[in-house]
């Protein structure tokens, strides 16, 4: 978010030059325990014995600071972020460091992947008053919450003209004490600033067709025609965009920036799943590219990042019928189902980019892990587990003695002589250069990478963030919903259904009809918020048509009932980030960006709008459109940076189509019908079962035209509707792909 105002900050402005960075902690093991240890959030547990006499946030910890009258310091990280971890080591550990951060300060940690609500609002102060932000983040506050510095990422000693850590602790606390008065009428202020920086009502602008036209445009001209994605380096894959890409192409797939804008998706798409942020022995993706050309990635891997990337292949799939993107999807499901699901069936967050260097190190010590080290390989290495078949291997892959990253991808040489598997040749380049078959080399590839997995799994593994949390969960079962009919795979529909009983068995409160925000070793009391809400409503109506199991409808219409209840303006349109229940959270926020992960009110926009079809009720479709509107500002200046919201707009302009299939669930004609209707793209169709049972009744209740509905002669027949005024129904799976193709 950039900013939309600056402050004035006392003599205490040079302080916050911190460097722009992502990080996360290691354990010390000392003698050392603090308040974190009694906390389920892994990152918290990572700090629970450091010297620093850290509190959740929390109100004890305002109490203290309170009564004490001292400055609160707030350090928010997640357990995958390396930054984190390199701050955690050179300051967090230190027993000087802690000497004065104990003395000076109340010290609070918190996980950002669990208080999201928290860091939004401090990061919202800290980018408008640096320019940037990441993590670690740091922020001093008033007793009363009201921040005064920031930063992210400071060294211990000052460096490259940096200010040291300890020099900036020192330095607040004087000015604390010295300027009392002062920073707290500048933390009033502040917060007064970032109350009325947030857009009240909605802007005057139209949103129609030529806003996706507008949207098309910027996202073309960042476009990078050579290697793919868009912009220039770091390269994050955003499937949001992709998502808006094979939108904008079926709106009118003969058009020529319709055919140019699935180009740009597919290319990218490809390029992604050749490079090095591609995992191509165990499958999955890196969190991004350091580079143009998708090679040195960030190694940690995002639940977030799989579901989407999974939906984005299966679209492509869809829409080319080529295998590429098939495989490619199926890897990264193998890879979640396999390394990322617990044994009750929700999924984990994620996966950290450092780990031991050593097999059998005993203490897991900051200077004994690198990033990607579980990863990466040398030539000697890999030459050493393939033997002869390692000349073929080396060359689809890139191999190289002296390692392979790219010159400037690697500017502190921690890949020298290391390799970053890339496919550097196709298939068919590979068998040109060594005469042999297209399907001898798949196969041979395949066997090399096998090879190499089983030698990888006895290293030592990264961190694992375990807890699983509800909204990326949510994604997750949508990937997994959607490909289980994309594929025809039942073994994907059976593990999305497990991770949707999980949430229902653990995360909601049927009595007070709550979502909760994450599960580690028990629930934890923070409640949901809008995205939770709404990346789990999608999963289960994306489970729902999977499945035809009506109990997923049935719970999708009563969580967003909550949501709606909880979250949504009424006076301005839009869901805000949080309830509004928590007091110690002054700023109720509404994401107006879909980054790595899509901004709840794009995501419930787009829910309402298939909800309003299948429920027949015109106020959902109201408040679909008042969401939209809510963002009018945004999606009339900057279209491109709300491509999720467009999805939903798109989905708005159009004439709702339904396709109704009347008969059993597993009745061989109704197997075949929507084995036809899956082998087609059709982001904007509501799919629905009538099968004169449960099911149905529930469906006719509120939509008249569902109740009708049956077999023809005793076969399963597909009714092909707009506003549920419908055509003849076919029993053929020829004339139903005939119809829906038009």
């Amino acid at each position: 978010m950039t900013s939309r105002f600056r402050f004035g900050f006392l003599a205490l402005t040079w302080l916050v030059r911190s460097s722009d960075a992502s990080a996360e902690p290691t354990p010390a093991h000392s003698e050392h325990m603090n308040r974190l240890a009694h906390e389920k959030s892994p990152y918290l547990l990572q700090h629970a014995h450091n010297p620093v006499d850290w509190y959740p946030w929390g109100e004890e910890a305002f109490a203290k600071a309170r009564r004490e009258n001292k400055p609160i310091f707030l350090s928010v990280g997640y357990s995958t972020c390396h930054w984190c971890h390199v701050m955690a080591h050179e300051s967090f550990e230190s027993e000087e460091v802690a000497a004065i951060m104990n003395r000076e300060f109340v010290n609070i940690k918190v996980d950002r992947e669990e208080r999201p609500d928290v860091d939004r609002v401090y990061m919202t102060f800290v980018q408008a008053t640096t320019g940037g932000g990441g993590w670690p983040m740091s922020v001093w506050l008033t007793p009363d919450l009201k921040p005064f510095v920031g930063g992210t990422y400071f060294p211990p000693e000052e460096r490259y003209g940096q200010p040291g850590f300890k020099k900036v602790l020192e330095r607040i606390a004087t000015a604390w004490k010295e300027n009392h008065e002062n920073i707290l009428e500048q933390g009033g202020k502040i917060v007064a600033a970032l109350q009325e920086s947030q857009p009240a009502a909605k802007g005057e602008a139209q949103i129609d067709a030529a806003t996706l036209e507008a949207a098309y445009r910027q996202i073309d001209r960042s476009y990078d025609p050579k290697e793919g994605g868009f912009g220039n380096a770091p390269k994050f894959p955003r499937p949001v965009t992709l998502n808006f890409l094979t939108r904008f192409y079926a709106r009118d797939p003969k058009g020529e920036s319709s055919k140019h804008a699935l180009e740009m998706d597919l290319f990218t798409l490809r390029k992604m799943a050749a490079g090095g942020m591609h995992d191509h022995i165990g499958g999955g993706f890196h969190r991004y590219s350091v580079d143009r050309y998708w090679h040195v990635p960030h190694f940690e891997k995002m639940l977030y990042d799989q579901a989407q990337l999974t939906v984005a292949y299966l679209d492509a799939f869809q829409i080319t019928r080529d295998t590429q993107y098939e495989s490619v999807a199926r890897d990264i499901l193998d890879y979640v189902a396999r390394d990322m699901t617990s044994k009750e069936g929700g999924f984990f967050s994620a996966e950290d980019a450092d780990s031991p260097v050593v097999a059998g190190i005993g203490d897991p010590g900051h200077g004994k892990t690198a990033e990607g080290a579980f990863y990466v390989w040398t030539k000697k290495e890999i030459d050493a587990a393939l033997g002869d078949a390692a000349e073929i291997f080396d060359f689809h892959y890139g191999v190289q003695a002296h390692g392979n990253a790219p010159e400037g991808s690697d500017p502190h040489d921690e890949f020298r002589g290391k390799n970053i598997l890339i496919e550097r040749h196709t298939i068919s380049e590979t068998a040109q250069r060594f005469k042999k078959r297209e399907e001898e080399i798949a196969k041979f590839l395949a066997q090399s990478r096998e090879k190499l997995f089983a030698i990888r799994v006895k290293r030592p593994r990264p961190h694992l963030d375990d807890k699983i949390i509800a909204a990326w969960n949510g994604l997750m079962i949508s990937a997994y919903a959607r490909a289980a009919q994309v594929l025809d795979d039942s073994r994907y529909l059976e593990i999305a259904t497990r991770a949707a009983n999980f949430l229902r068995r653990n995360l909601y409160e049927q009595k007070s009809k709550l979502l909760y925000r994450n599960y580690r070793e028990g629930r934890s009391d923070i409640e949901g918020f809008a995205d939770d809400y709404a990346f789990v409503i999608k999963a289960l109506v994306d489970l729902y048509e999977a499945s035809f199991d009506i109990e997923w409808l049935k719970l999708a219409v009563q969580l967003q009932e909550t949501q709606d209840r909880l979250f949504f303006d009424d006076k301005n349109g839009g869901y805000f980030s949080t309830s509004g229940k928590d007091a110690s959270v002054f700023l109720r926020m509404k994401d107006d960006n879909d980054g790595a992960e899509p901004a709840a009110s794009s995501v419930a926009a787009l829910n309402l709008l298939r909800l309003s079809q299948v429920r027949d009720d015109p106020q959902l479709t109201e408040r679909a459109r008042k969401t939209i509107d809510a963002f009018a500002a945004t999606l009339s200046h900057f279209p491109s940076a709300m491509p999720q919201m467009l999805v939903a707009l798109d989905f708005s302009l159009s004439k709702p189509r339904q396709i109704v299939i009347a008969g059993k669930k597993d009745a061989p004609e109704t197997k075949a019908l929507l084995k036809e209707l899956h082998r087609h793209f059709l982001p904007k169709t509501i799919l629905l079962l009538a099968d004169g049972a449960e099911g149905q009744k529930y469906l006719g209740e509120k939509n008249e035209a569902i109740r009708t509905m049956s077999t023809v002669e005793g076969k399963s027949a597909a009714y092909v509707c707009e506003s549920f005024t419908c055509k003849a129904p076919v029993t053929d799976s020829s004339k139903l792909a005939e119809l829906v193709a038009k």
